[in-house]
């Protein structure tokens, strides 16, 4: 190994808190502090230290003096690990390259009580709305690889189920996890814009785009959708609306639902307009599909390729030989080898 595979290695070795370093003398200054106190005693040790030098064979003061200065010693070392771990060491991996773009996308579905109907066609069986979200959207997901993805859920309360972010598979399981019902069997779309709006704003620096999904109209919620659609004007955030399901309910569900005669069109409409969106109607599963397609081209980017070193921390070695230490130290203190008994100066306990 030459001088300059030891600099390559040396290069991948970094300190992330180097400044934790100040604390190394701190039992020093602790000690230089307590010395007046240890001075003043030292006149009444001084009988006992006689009458040991007197019972004691000259060899074996040395010994237990030797042994007395080992526990400074080692304490040292045991600090200078402690120090160590302090200061984070790690240890920077090969250099992986990452794709990302400039866009940030929050999907926003519904979960009330209505997407129980089972008028969405799926591989030729009629499965619920929310089952038909489920296997589109998360097509959807798999091709936005390197945007941040949010996910946003609501019924009569509008939940945060996935702040912005990268691991798009975590988003995916997150949708798979939800369920009808969940937040509610009534419709809280403003309060969904709402809680996207929040997030983006706290997190966000990018013009970012919302694709909202409902069956019905806003019965739930303290926010109006067009008082909420104004303030995304305002902030730049663009919303796709997308109303899903038939217009007439059949069978057992039109018994159940009724019609599907409360979808508001004419809001969801109002929203994608004042935020420069656009509202898609979806009847079936192939519909929804294709929207969702139509919005992956609309929203396409330009993705930047951004080098991301991966670390690896290494402040638990350190550490753990603390402890390590610690304990083997503590086990001699309480359990102490044959020769170092038998080597106790009389007298001593």
């Amino acid at each position: 190994m030459n001088l300059t595979d030891l600099t390559s290695i040396w290069q991948q070795f970094e300190f992330i808190w180097p400044w934790m370093i100040a604390f190394a003398p701190l039992p020093w200054l602790i000690r230089i502090l307590l010395k007046p106190a240890v001075q003043r005693q030292t006149p009444l040790l001084a009988p006992h230290l006689m009458q040991r030098l007197r019972h004691t064979p000259q060899p074996q003061f040395v010994q237990a003096n030797r042994r007395s200065i080992k526990i400074p010693l080692t304490g040292i070392f045991l600090w200078s690990l402690v120090v160590l771990a302090a200061m984070r060491p790690v240890w920077f991996l090969n250099t992986t390259p990452f794709q990302a773009s400039g866009k940030d996308l929050m999907l926003a579905v519904d979960l009330s009580g209505s997407m129980e109907k089972t008028d969405m066609p799926l591989r030729g069986v009629e499965v619920d709305r929310l089952t038909a979200v489920k296997s589109v959207v998360k097509n959807f997901i798999q091709k936005r690889q390197g945007d941040r993805m949010g996910l946003v859920v609501f019924g009569s309360q509008a939940f945060l189920q996935s702040p912005l972010t990268y691991d798009l598979n975590t988003v995916e399981t997150l949708l798979n996890e939800t369920e009808i019902g969940m937040a509610g069997n009534n419709t809280a779309i403003g309060d969904a814009i709402g809680i996207a709006l929040k997030h983006l704003h706290q997190n966000s620096e990018k013009k970012a785009v919302l694709i909202l999904l409902t069956d019905g109209s806003n019965t739930a919620g303290a926010v109006q959708p067009l008082d909420a659609a104004k303030q995304a004007q305002e902030m730049g955030l663009k919303i796709y609306t997308i109303g899903i399901g038939q217009n007439q309910a059949t069978g057992l569900d039109a018994f159940i639902f009724g019609p599907n005669r409360n979808m508001d069109t004419t809001t969801l409409q109002k929203i994608a307009e004042l935020t420069q969106g656009r509202f898609f109607m979806a009847k079936d599963t192939n519909q929804l599909n294709e929207i969702y397609q139509l919005i992956d081209q609309l929203e396409a980017s330009q993705h930047d390729i951004n080098n991301y070193r991966l670390r690896e921390e290494l402040f638990i070695w350190p550490l753990g030989l603390t402890f390590l230490l610690s304990l083997l130290l503590m086990g001699l203190k309480l359990y102490p080898l044959p020769h170092a008994v038998k080597n106790t100066p009389e007298g001593e306990t």
